[in-house]
């Protein structure tokens, strides 16, 4: 069993399918006898899962650069209190979330300088970077016919938002192709987790 320590995360708009791939990915490297940690952004610490909250409440206003830096608050803890630990004991860790969000969301969706969120990014994050990222691309239509009946906060934005937030993430992957594996969508949930084994297998070697 390889018992170097990988670090995965799953991107895309609300309502992709990403949570469920992770899942998905999530059963088949335990059964192929990897140990995981599967985590959540913004969350799965006690003071991220607060943030979280504050994030995500609709009855809330919350400014652009709050926003951005509450985000950035919350991957802090999780980076030094669930990722590096896991990473070092040799675990696979699956992230459903991680920088490449808030880069789409809180810089080409809400228009803050990209170049200031990526300095950020090596603040929080050093060289605890993904290993390799799921993004899960799909139009809004879809995106929108398969979110739960109430929107949170962020999910209650405007169809003009999210294809800014998409355009990001199309422009992180193209940045970054060695990393970032993009994957359509709109398939079923079959097929794209038979491209996201492929890359498993692959960059595991499973």
């Amino acid at each position: 069993m390889n018992s170097k320590g990988f670090f995965i995360t799953f991107e895309g708009i609300d309502g992709c399918g990403k949570t469920t791939q992770l899942e998905l990915a999530d059963n088949f490297l335990t059964a192929s006898g990897r140990e995981t940690l599967v985590i959540r952004e913004p969350g799965s610490t006690p003071l991220s899962e607060r943030i979280r909250d504050i994030l995500l409440d609709n009855s809330l206003s919350v400014n652009p650069v709050s926003e951005l830096m509450l985000y950035i608050a919350a991957r802090a803890e999780l980076v030094n209190n669930a990722i590096i630990p896991a990473i070092a004991a040799g675990k696979v860790v699956l992230c459903d979330r991680f920088y490449d969000s808030t880069t789409a969301y809180q810089g080409y969706g809400r228009g803050i300088d990209v170049t200031l969120i990526s300095q950020l990014h090596r603040l929080t994050v050093g060289s605890h970077s993904p290993d390799l990222t799921f993004l899960i691309d799909v139009d809004y239509e879809t995106s929108l016919s398969r979110r739960k009946l109430t929107a949170d906060r962020l999910e209650s934005e405007s169809e003009e938002f999210f294809g800014k937030v998409r355009d990001g993430f199309v422009k992180i992957a193209e940045a970054e192709p060695e990393r970032v594996v993009v994957i359509d969508g709109g398939k079923t949930i079959e097929s794209i987790f038979a491209e996201v084994r492929h890359w498993l297998e692959t960059r595991l070697k499973i």
